[in-house]
């Protein structure tokens, strides 16, 4: 039986993004409130599609129903060697965990290796871009268990730089991570699993939240990025 495309009163029901059937048959109830959307971005046709990622509204008007997941930026920082050093290290700390040196001339890729062999810092949990140093600047991108959250800053020494005038080493956060939305819009909660017509403002619907899903199957606003996929990784597995 095909799973992925269904006809109803309102609509053609486009459920490709389920990978499974897994978890389709064991879905929560809730409630959609309808104010917590956005008609021109969530529901243009007059429903809001499945697959779109819900979150339960934790206070004010709708708590405990669910709305759409505002999102959460992932945070990167800008290292900047200052000076114009000729040689020597230079060191970043991170959590109280700082590098072995690092030369003033690495590459990206040196840098980021550095990063990840802090006990801490995974292999997948940074992207570095920019370099090689001192004429160009670091960008250190956190991804992976530091999707979508306000890391701490990291602190670097460039007691180890030599050359130059006066060299030194500068971060500064360049997007700050977290999300700016409040009320629990923040914390992914799962997806809509059947697309629901708008008649009300409140409006009963099933969560799906567990299960395999297809990333790029997805309903274009489906709200679905780094930190959704970190939060939802312990009930879902993704398939991109």
């Amino acid at each position: 039986m095909d799973i992925s495309l269904r006809t109803t009163e309102f609509f053609v029901e486009d459920q490709s993004w389920l990978g499974s059937r897994d978890g389709t048959d064991v879905t929560q109830g809730m409630t959609l409130y309808l104010p917590s959307f956005t008609p021109a971005i969530h529901y243009p046709k007059g429903y809001i599609p499945s697959g779109i990622v819900v979150a339960r509204i934790t206070s004010g008007a709708g708590a405990g129903m669910h709305g759409p997941y505002a999102g959460s930026t992932s945070e990167s920082q800008t290292v900047t060697i200052t000076g114009g050093p000729t040689g020597g290290t230079w060191t970043l700390t991170f959590n109280g965990e700082t590098t072995a040196g690092i030369p003033f001339n690495a590459t990206a890729d040196a840098v980021r290796a550095a990063l990840a062999a802090l006990p801490g810092i995974n292999a997948t949990d940074i992207a570095v871009s920019g370099g090689p140093g001192p004429a160009t600047p670091y960008v250190v991108a956190f991804r992976g268990q530091f999707a979508g959250q306000n890391v701490a800053q990291m602190t670097a020494s460039g007691a180890g730089l030599t050359g130059g005038t006066t060299p030194a080493v500068n971060v500064a956060t360049t997007t700050g991570g977290g999300s700016t939305s409040a009320s629990g819009l923040d914390v992914p909660d799962g997806f809509l699993l059947t697309s629901k017509a708008v008649k009300t403002a409140n409006i009963g619907a099933p969560l799906h939240w567990r299960g395999v899903i297809r990333v790029s199957r997805l309903p274009a606003a489906s709200g679905f990025d780094e930190n959704a996929r970190r939060v939802l990784g312990a009930k879902f597995r993704f398939e991109d």
